[in-house]
């Protein structure tokens, strides 16, 4: 396999990656970095965990002009964690060489980040809400920008970025490089293409489609209820005992819950969801990361987090759309490993079982868990004084409190009009645009 050495690449940025243990390129790598070095615009199609971060980052600073201090390349993410974890990565490859990087999110600091824009930097990586807020408050210029990144392209137009997007890259020069990741291909990430990059565009696929998000993964379910959900969990625990786990949950308030839950039986958790502020949710990422068993989490953490050696992905609450089940158990199996996928379902969900195998194009293994197993946890002695229940025994899926149809932490749309964006978890309103100022301070 060549290595990255016999690439041409400068001297510096070798050694950069020598001392990052950056040896041999993965097979995304090896696809894309001679692509983005000849100038193409691209379309990348790898699964998560790829190495897709190093693909657009070592051609992009590569090709990075000298002595400058303007704004050369722009990496937006659809997420606060995504944002810190690209631009660590993009810091140790680009310092040595001399080029600066900053990173702009909600939930931190504006003035710091505004702060560190005036002083001067070469590469910006941020999320949409913050980046449009400091473009609308002068303090970031993109007319110098020659090189653009969507990361997790896929995710950011689910999760309502697309006005955004526009609104971002019609700052930037029209002869820019353009370069779209992303861990599947539908058919509204070709139309984005389409729409936003220059004629010489190539596309790359890594892997069989199927292998996006399946590929190395055992696939458990079982039918459980309610309370009894926390038994069946358990009894999982007990079975497999898995070394690193990611919970999924519908809900915050069901992340919260289950997260006392877990504690209270014995269990090494964290958590993990839009309600905590942005150095909470930096500490649990680092718990996890540093040894602690279990991330309870709601969507936030399905898609782009660097998180190694992450042996199970739990469903606590199944998803309706079977790409956000892909979405999530994507978490294992990454870089080449084995992983497995526990998934509880409703009996009010049973048909998603065969809509999944059918769709994903997986095998599903059901797991029997007995009357006694599923009444093992008694989750009253965990329930907030004065707070409903999140779990009904009449219901398989949490209650949504304070609106919301099911959507991760809330998520809503408005009936017979526009989608509303709400201003949590990456989400911004589009009321402002073009008129009224929007701040966007508070999100993702």
């Amino acid at each position: 396999m060549e290595e990255f050495s016999q690439m041409p690449l400068k001297g510096e940025l070798v050694e950069a990656l020598r001392k990052m243990n950056f040896i041999k390129p993965t097979e995304v790598q090896r696809e894309a970095i001679p692509v983005v070095l000849k100038g193409h615009d691209v379309v990348v199609r790898a699964k998560t965990g790829t190495g897709k971060t190093g693909a657009f980052m070592i051609p992009i600073i590569e090709m990075l002009p000298q002595n400058t201090r303007h704004v050369n390349a722009l990496i937006i993410t659809p997420t606060r964690e995504l944002a810190l974890q690209v631009s660590e990565v993009a810091s140790k490859m680009a310092e040595p060489l001399g080029f600066r990087t900053t990173t702009v999110y909600g939930g931190a600091s504006i003035n710091v980040q505004m702060d560190a824009l005036r002083r001067g930097v070469n590469i910006v990586v941020g999320t949409p809400g913050r980046l449009i807020d400091l473009i609308e408050r002068g303090v970031l210029k993109l007319d110098s920008v020659k090189f653009v990144v969507l990361d997790e392209a896929d995710t950011m137009l689910d999760m309502g970025f697309i006005e955004d997007i526009e609104f971002i890259l019609g700052r930037t020069p029209s002869n820019k490089q353009t370069m779209l990741f992303s861990a599947t291909m539908p058919e509204k990430i070709i139309s984005m293409s389409d729409n936003y990059m220059r004629d010489n565009k190539k596309i790359i696929k890594v892997g069989k489609e199927e292998e996006i998000t399946a590929q190395g993964i055992d696939h458990y379910y079982a039918i459980a209820n309610g309370s009894s959900k926390f038994g069946a969990l358990i009894t999982y625990i007990r079975k497999y005992q898995p070394k690193k786990a990611i919970v999924f949950t519908m809900t915050k308030r069901s992340a919260d819950l289950l997260h006392r839950v877990l504690r209270g039986e014995g269990f090494d958790t964290v958590v993990m969801h839009g309600d905590l502020t942005q150095a909470k949710r930096e500490r649990s990422l680092d718990s996890f990361k540093q040894g602690a068993q279990f991330m309870i989490s709601t969507n936030i953490a399905a898609r782009g987090l660097d998180i190694k050696d992450v042996t199970d992905v739990i469903n606590f609450d199944a998803p309706d759309d079977p790409a956000v089940y892909v979405h999530r158990v994507g978490r294992s199996a990454r870089m080449e490993n084995e992983g497995r996928a526990f998934t509880l379902f409703s009996y009010e969900q049973r048909y998603l079982v065969n809509v999944i195998k059918r769709i994903d194009n997986i095998d599903m293994t059901p797991i029997h868990i007995s009357d006694q197993d599923l009444r093992c946890v008694d989750i009253r002695k965990y329930l907030d004084s004065g707070r409903s229940n999140a779990y009904s025994d009449r219901g398989g899926q949490p209650r949504h409190f304070g609106g919301g149809r099911g959507h991760s932490d809330g998520r809503r749309h408005t009936h017979g009009g526009s989608r509303f964006h709400e201003r949590r978890e990456g989400f911004r309103s589009s009321a402002g645009r073009g008129g009224q100022h929007t701040s966007h301070r508070n999100q993702a």
